[in-house]
């Protein structure tokens, strides 16, 4: 069976991917020693490769050694060995695909019990009601701090380039430090850097400006932004439009439009403001709208996980379809749809009322398959939420003293 999906997509880096499917970033929380890639990681990468994806993203890869999304993540900074990047993107280029590096900053999205920094353009906590506590209260960041951060995408991207990776995704979605930047509830800056949206988006464009001055011409740029933030009076669709018009110039090949935040989970289904319901492609509607006037590739990620919506998705203009959840649920997906076979299996669905909650379980239920699929196992979709949820809270507190003694012997070598 063949269909656009399976067509090639070249890019403006002249680099082409070999089809439409990519297997979007998931935070795998799944760093060895040293904050580094190890085995696990490169066998759960092995696995997707296999799968028939014609692109790989990575989940996000820290550019600041003090600033995790969470005690397990994988940092690449100036000190950081290249060796297990190297094996890392050898690894995830052994099917025939390509492969990118999710690059991000968490900003104020740092657990309070981590050590290190917690960031934001405001110092305006994330709100979750009665979970706000799980977040560190954040500190508005100097211009100093600012600039410092810019040029630390700058090196993580170059870094990724020596590895062997064939481009960068910057994170600009998702509640991250970027999308705080973008966002008017967040960032209340009088600054060069808040007010209008040509301020909010200035630090997101002096990134993909230093990350293109720093990698190659045929090495990928690509950004993944919110469609829509889905809180009201936050970043929206116009705004989107707009960012995309911004970075079109500055020599970026793709877009991966999303959205949410841990504020409001759309990306999971969830929205605090009920705008997305829990179906396939979450963001077709807004996507639909924003292919009309982008003059970029778009990629659209959450909610895919049947050939027919993939499809439709191509149909609308989008030029790319993301899957995160799926490809966790059955890493050979791409492939079942090259011989005309669905996935046989789906993630018991988390129905809680509490939606942090459930969002954090979901979120734990996708980690639990990746490391499934890291030891060779089957997945086990099937796992009850609340399972995922405690096994993964453990393992978070095993990874963050590890992440503590890390931090401090860095530290005290710097």
């Amino acid at each position: 069976m063949t269909s656009q999906l399976f067509s090639p997509l070249p890019l403006r880096s002249g680099q082409v991917l070999k089809n439409r499917i990519a297997k979007a970033a998931m935070e795998e929380n799944m760093a060895g020693d040293g904050q580094l890639p190890d085995g696990e990681l490169l066998s759960l990468y092995r696995r997707w490769a296999a799968g028939g994806a014609g692109l790989l993203i990575t989940g996000n890869v820290m550019v600041h050694a003090e600033a995790l999304t969470g005690p397990a993540g994988v940092v690449l900074d100036e000190r950081a060995p290249l060796e297990p990047f190297t094996e890392w993107a050898k690894a995830a280029k052994s099917g025939g695909g390509a492969i990118w590096m999710q690059i991000n900053h968490p900003g104020r999205q740092v657990a309070s019990d981590m050590p290190g920094v917690v960031w934001g353009p405001s110092d305006i906590g994330v709100s979750l009601g009665k979970h706000s506590g799980r977040f560190g209260r954040p500190t508005a960041m100097t211009p100093r701090q600012i600039e410092d951060t810019v040029a630390r995408y700058a090196v993580t991207a170059r870094r990724a380039e020596e590895a062997g990776f064939d481009g960068v995704e910057v994170h600009a979605a998702h509640g991250y430090l970027l999308s705080q930047f973008l966002s008017p509830l967040v960032n209340k800056r009088t600054d060069r850097w808040g007010g209008s949206l040509e301020n909010r988006a200035r630090m997101l464009l002096d990134i993909v400006r230093a990350v293109r001055a720093a990698v190659s011409p045929s090495f990928a740029v690509a950004v993944k932004l919110n469609s829509a933030d889905f809180q009201r009076g936050g970043f929206d669709a116009d705004d989107a439009r707009q960012v995309i018009g911004m970075l079109e110039p500055l020599g970026v090949d793709l877009v991966e439009l999303s959205g949410g935040s841990y504020e409001s989970p759309a990306m999971t289904g969830r929205p605090a403001d009920d705008r997305t319901q829990a179906r396939e492609a979450y963001f077709l509607d807004l996507a639909e709208d924003l292919v009309k006037t982008s003059s970029l590739p778009l990629m659209l990620t959450g909610g895919i996980t049947k050939r027919a919506t993939a499809d439709k998705v191509l149909d609308s203009g989008v030029a790319v379809i993301g899957m995160g959840t799926a490809l966790a649920v059955t890493p050979d997906l791409p492939e079942r749809w090259r011989q005309g076979r669905e996935a046989d299996r789906a993630m018991r669905p988390v129905s809680w009322s509490d939606k942090a909650l459930a969002s954090a379980a979901g979120m734990a239920q996708v980690r639990h398959q990746m490391r499934r699929l890291a030891r060779g196992s089957s997945p086990k979709p099937g796992t009850h939420p609340a399972i995922a949820l405690v096994s993964e809270l453990r393992k978070q507190r095993r990874a963050l003293r590890g992440y503590r003694a890390w931090l401090t012997k860095s530290r005290a070598t710097a």
